[in-house]
């Protein structure tokens, strides 16, 4: 017999298989003998009370043998001599449709600007110890895009643009935990994503397709409004009349190239703000309101959004046990980001903090067309930049000193690792931005007793929250709605917000080309 039930346990019950155990057996009244195998197949922590319970959805095998979930057969299919389509970005978007073209009985060709994600942690050492920033190879350029190096969360609110369990599903059969599966936020680690990106590629080789690395796109090939290939900065050509373009939300240069060769983009609002940085042992006594938190607890997150006048400002991108890292994408500009390994286990929480933004804001900018929202983005990392004594230091101010308006004395200790300068943040962000923060934290303040502290530390800015922009594309044929045969995807067009999403709208689009 197999039967599935809802629980409601403590931590100590849902972190330890034999006392879980003992539980079912006394809840059904039989032997645990006679309990085969316990899976657990959906997993939530309700934090709302003072005592902490875990939900759990169970399925018991009683008397019964357990058949383990079958991975997806991902058979090595043989695409060499198969219709070549060309993916300019090997993020998420860019991946995910490489595998899904597979599928469809196409070639795919990835073009990626960066490096491979063994040779791309040198360029991150360089970023975080030497303060040099490699245009191509960074924390958003290289090898799996930004995803790589920001954490991994796989959490998303875009369940209708596609089939969630579909990518999770795929990320376990390249080597990701199954616990991504059953948890309700879940999440892989910055340390565990290299390996199952390279898995991703050498699956890709192996069916016949081809990974280039070190190849910066820098024109496409047109022929009236039907794209032809593509030009990299080494002077290659690679004609092909299907375009993915996936290159992500800080793939400046492709929007000017966009700009400059006419073909229609929108400007698209964004949301700014600043990094926060506390001791995670503060976030666990705030959200699991109890001094220490008890060892089958995970380090806490948080999530918050508060309506601020006509503005929202909320938490993104929180991450427990976390560091803060430098995600610059040239030089002479500061911005911040933050990523935890599959451990969580440093001790400080970061989040970006970041205010909503709209179309009227960019007015000052006006001048810079549908980039306009972008060269706001760059405004501010250039000044912080400045700020910071033209290197990767990044400005910074404790938290209560930023609300109250003071100059720091002096910082704490940050994860920051190219360091911190004490700066009135005032003179890097807008007006509206740095009002709406200051309003923001008084309010989160109220519903997190205690996270307005001076032992917390804002580091400015995160600017790369979304693309600035939005790459219009039909609805039906999913190609770009001016150009034939070019088809913007993923979160640089406009239409993700994270790993899952991109991942969505890469099969989505490579389905869509099968179709056509």
């Amino acid at each position: 017999m197999i039967k599935d039930l809802q629980l409601r346990v403590l931590p100590e019950v849902a972190g330890q298989a034999d006392e879980l155990l003992r539980f079912l057996a006394k809840s059904l009244n039989l032997n645990p003998s006679q309990i085969r195998h316990i899976e657990t197949v959906h997993r939530s922590i309700d934090a709302r009370q003072k005592i902490i319970y875990f939900n759990l959805t169970v399925r018991v095998f009683i008397e019964e043998e357990f058949v383990p979930r079958q991975k997806r057969d991902l058979s090595a299919r043989n695409v060499k001599e198969k219709e070549e389509i060309l993916i300019i970005g090997a993020g998420p978007a860019g991946l995910f449709a490489a595998i899904e073209l597979i599928e469809q009985g196409f070639k795919p060709i990835l073009l990626e600007r960066g490096k491979d994600v063994k040779e791309r942690i040198q360029d991150l050492r360089g970023i975080n110890v030497h303060h040099i920033v490699n245009e191509d190879s960074n924390y958003c350029f290289g090898e799996g895009g930004a995803g790589t190096y920001s954490d991994g969360k796989l959490y998303t609110r875009s369940k209708k643009r596609g089939n969630v369990t579909e990518i999770l599903e795929l990320l376990v059969t390249f080597g990701a935990s199954e616990d991504i599966l059953i948890d309700a936020h879940p999440h892989i680690g910055t340390n565990k994503l290299p390996d199952i990106i390279r898995n991703m590629r050498e699956y890709i080789i192996q069916c016949g397709g081809e990974v280039k690395f070190n190849t910066r796109v820098t024109d496409l090939l047109l022929n009236g409004n039907q794209i032809s290939g593509i030009l990299t900065k080494e002077g290659e050509r690679y004609h092909c009349n299907k375009v993915i373009l996936a290159t992500g939300h800080s793939a400046r240069d492709i929007f000017e190239l966009l700009v400059s060769k006419n073909i229609k983009i929108e400007l698209k609002p964004i949301a700014i703000g600043v990094r926060v940085e506390h001791a995670q042992s503060l976030i666990d006594r705030i959200q699991y309101k109890c001094e220490t938190r008890g060892k089958f607890l995970p380090p806490s997150p948080y999530n918050v959004v508060k309506q601020i006048g006509d503005r929202g400002v909320y938490s993104f991108c929180m991450c427990p046990g976390g560091v803060i890292a430098p995600c610059a994408t040239k030089p002479g500009e500061i911005v911040t980001n933050g990523w935890s390994s599959s451990a969580r286990a440093r001790p400080t929480a970061n989040s970006g903090i970041v205010v909503e933004l709209k179309l009227d804001d960019f007015k000052p900018f006006q001048s810079s067309g549908t980039l306009a929202a972008m060269a706001f983005q760059q405004a501010i990392e250039v000044k912080a930049w400045e700020a910071g004594g033209k290197t990767q230091t990044a400005p910074a101010q404790r938290l209560l000193d930023f609300v109250e308006g003071k100059t720091s004395l002096d910082l704490p200790k940050t994860s920051y690792s190219p360091g911190i300068v004490s700066v009135s943040l005032k003179e890097i962000l807008p007006k509206l931005i740095h009002d709406s923060l200051v309003k923001g934290f008084k309010e989160f303040n109220k519903n997190m007793k205690g996270y307005l502290t001076n032992d917390a530390v804002v580091h400015a800015p995160e600017t790369r929250t979304s693309s600035p922009v939005k790459i219009p594309r039909d609805e039906i044929t999913l190609e770009h709605v001016q150009i034939r045969g070019l088809y913007p995807s993923g979160e640089g067009a406009g239409y993700a917000g994270g790993i899952i999403s991109a991942a969505m709208d890469g099969i989505k689009v490579a389905r869509a080309i099968g179709k056509n």
